[in-house]
């Protein structure tokens, strides 16, 4: 139940983050975390870790858009 918790802490953080955040960002850094969290097995640092990564492609992503 901890676990769950720690879980919903951090993905209300990255939300919270995510609105200063381009869309790219944010969908990025959603779908990074629901992957990270469906291979960790629900553990809080591949939920954290995936969204990162999601974060960081939607990032690019606008970097080369925005040419």
């Amino acid at each position: 139940m901890l676990r769950a918790g720690i879980v919903a802490a951090a993905i209300a953080c990255f939300t919270l983050l995510a609105g200063c955040a381009s869309q790219a960002q944010t969908v990025g850094a959603a779908t990074g975390a629901a992957v990270g969290a469906a291979v960790g097995g629900g553990s809080a640092m591949s939920t954290i870790g995936g969204a990162m990564v999601g974060y960081g492609a939607g990032r690019v992503y606008d970097q080369r858009q925005n040419r």
